[in-house]
């Protein structure tokens, strides 16, 4: 009997499992087949009492663990986007026979692209302000919904307040996610893992430029929302389920 594939969520800087939303019934629908878990980076979500990793390395390790004390065994399918592409970016390198697929959503890797465009100037202030200075959990929420998506309403703003407010990100956590994600250098050769890039035109965090810039690097297919923001699975989730759906029939990763 064919193993029913295993797709694993992983989400970015200071996000949880809970941040994905209605996006998992929208993906579960389209991947009916599949078994969907969503998982919190330490430091994130129900991980927020964890310390933070310094970097990418030991934040795939820590994933690993948490398939294993659930034993869940690979292959994997991974959906990840921002800190957590980084992530997939590290394990399909360090442990290729474990990833059957990836799909990277508006992520941006050294040194495929210069710091500007990984994060672009506008944003260093206003993230810089609330992860030094600290702010209340409606601004840290209204400051990051309004960088990250095009089309969220005020529903979507309360939600992430109560995740937060549950499950609060320190400062220090935020920092050290903040350098994991400024230090990661992605290895020069490409991942021998299938690779589909999903991206934003109106990324106002990330600029795009990254996403067609590492296409081209890995010879890899990248599919362009025209309006969503980074947060391409809230502002048009049914449209990334859509896009993995069709990558997934067309080359059966």
């Amino acid at each position: 009997m064919m193993q029913k594939p295993t797709w694993i969520l992983l989400r970015g800087l200071t996000r949880e499992s809970g941040h994905w939303g209605t996006f998992i019934e929208s993906f579960q629908k389209a991947r009916p087949q599949a078994q969907v878990l969503a998982l919190d980076l330490p430091g994130n979500g129900a991980l927020h009492l964890q310390s933070s990793p310094w970097n990418v390395a030991d934040m795939v390790e820590h994933v690993r663990a948490q398939l294993a004390r659930q034993q869940i065994a690979p292959p994997y399918h991974v959906l990840a986007m921002s800190l957590g592409a980084m992530v997939a970016v590290a394990w399909s390198h360090a442990h290729p026979q474990e990833l059957a697929a990836q799909v990277l959503i508006n992520t941006s890797l050294r040194p495929c692209n210069p710091f500007y465009q990984r994060l672009r100037p506008a944003n260093y202030a206003a993230l810089l302000r609330l992860a030094l200075l600290g702010a209340t959990p409606d601004e840290w929420e209204r400051t990051l919904l309004r960088l990250t998506s095009q089309h969220a309403g005020a529903d979507v703003l309360a939600r992430w307040i109560t995740l937060r407010l549950k499950h609060p990100v320190s400062r220090a956590n935020a920092l050290r996610q903040l350098a994991a994600a400024a230090a990661f250098r992605a290895p020069v050769a490409p991942a021998s893992t299938p690779t589909l890039l999903l991206a934003s035109e109106h990324d106002h965090l990330v600029c795009v430029a990254c996403s067609k810039a590492l296409a081209r690097h890995w010879q890899c297919e990248l599919r362009v929302h025209p309006t969503a923001g980074h947060d391409l699975p809230l502002d048009d989730g049914s449209w990334v389920a859509q896009q993995v759906r069709q990558w997934c029939k067309e080359n059966a990763p």
